[in-house]
């Protein structure tokens, strides 16, 4: 892993924290985790395991520093790596399509819901839960896929096109 892909990821993560950060708690202290898109944007732009295993730390242990989630620091911790290798596989898989917006927006839709899910079943078993699962999964979850999913279409172009000029990632 050279400078570039460093400064790159930090890069990532530095805007998914501020992303994170700004976006108020509405269901009972759960918020749409907005720094999971950006973690996205990293695998899709470096999809090696050194890296992929570096932003989800990071992105875990950031994300659980700003949740508003009460007890939500280590459900994020384990949310966030895993996560990350769930939709590195994902890509891995779909390696032999073409790279494209809708399979990035797809990967995220998907990514947001296993993500959603090793959260909430993290948090449960660790702090317990302010409400049913099927309550906080259809409430915070399913809106967070969307809007993820949303975000990572109009993002992943300009990315792309950012990263190719600048040379810091091998877009297919």
């Amino acid at each position: 892993m050279n400078t570039k892909n460093l400064v790159a990821l930090s890069l990532l993560v530095g805007m998914g924290a501020v992303l994170h950060t700004v976006v108020p708690g509405f269901i009972l202290g759960m918020k749409p985790d907005m720094m999971l898109t950006m973690m996205f944007l990293g695998v899709l732009m470096f999809p090696d395991k050194k890296s992929v295993f570096l932003i989800g730390a990071v992105t875990g242990l950031i994300s659980g520093l700003t949740t508003t989630f009460p007890g939500g620091l280590i459900p994020n911790i384990i949310d966030k790596p895993v996560t990350a290798f769930v939709f590195l596989a994902l890509l891995l898989a779909l390696k032999k399509f073409k790279s494209s917006v809708y399979i990035a927006a797809g990967l995220t839709a998907i990514g947001t819901i296993v993500s959603g899910i090793v959260f909430l079943g993290a948090a449960y078993f660790l702090v317990g839960l302010p409400g049913p699962f099927i309550a906080l999964f259809a409430g915070v979850v399913l809106p967070a896929a969307a809007f993820n999913t949303v975000f990572m279409a109009i993002l992943y172009p300009v990315a792309t096109n950012i990263f190719k000029r600048a040379k810091l990632a091998e877009i297919n």
